[in-house]
């Protein structure tokens, strides 16, 4: 099992940060590697919320993922879980509301979980297991910083 773990800080209440993760139409709106969403369920975000994300790689490629909510404890923890070609994904978000600079913000911490289903997965994890951690860190660090900037000019506005 490999694990890749991403903390960030963002000048944001953690409601409204919730609110921005949560919300499934916009989210190919403020996620820069994010193309299309397909929602696959109805009814509210909670468990058993499914739905299926076009991801744009780098060098062009597109490539698919279908996301399922496990947990939803709003508004600070979300755990998703993704099957993959021979291994299966756990992403956890955990939102934590804490000082800074002296204002609140919201500690968002991202803690992605790969779990070899398949003897190739492991076999794969072996051999690219540290370029795949340092991939995976790059993308988990890019959707945070997406996070950040788009949920930054609604607070800024609420407060005003």
């Amino acid at each position: 099992m490999s694990t890749v773990t991403v903390t960030a800080f963002i000048e944001a209440q953690d409601v409204d940060v919730w609110r921005l993760l949560t919300d499934l139409s916009a989210r190919a709106g403020w996620l820069s590697a994010v193309g299309a969403v397909e929602v696959l369920s109805t009814g509210a975000f909670a468990p058993g919320t499914a739905w299926r994300e076009t991801r744009l790689r780098p060098g062009g490629d597109e490539q698919s993922e279908e996301f399922l909510v496990v947990e939803a404890v709003a508004p600070h923890r979300l755990v998703l879980s993704s099957p993959g070609a021979g291994v299966d994904y756990r992403i956890t978000w955990t939102l934590r509301t804490v000082e800074r600079r002296r204002r609140g913000c919201t500690q968002v911490t991202v803690e992605q979980e790969a779990v070899p289903t398949a003897p190739y997965g492991r076999v794969l994890a072996l051999i690219l297991g540290g370029l795949a951690a340092r991939a995976v860190e790059g993308a988990l660090r890019r959707d945070l910083a997406d996070l950040a900037r788009a949920v930054a000019p609604a607070s800024s506005a609420e407060a005003a």
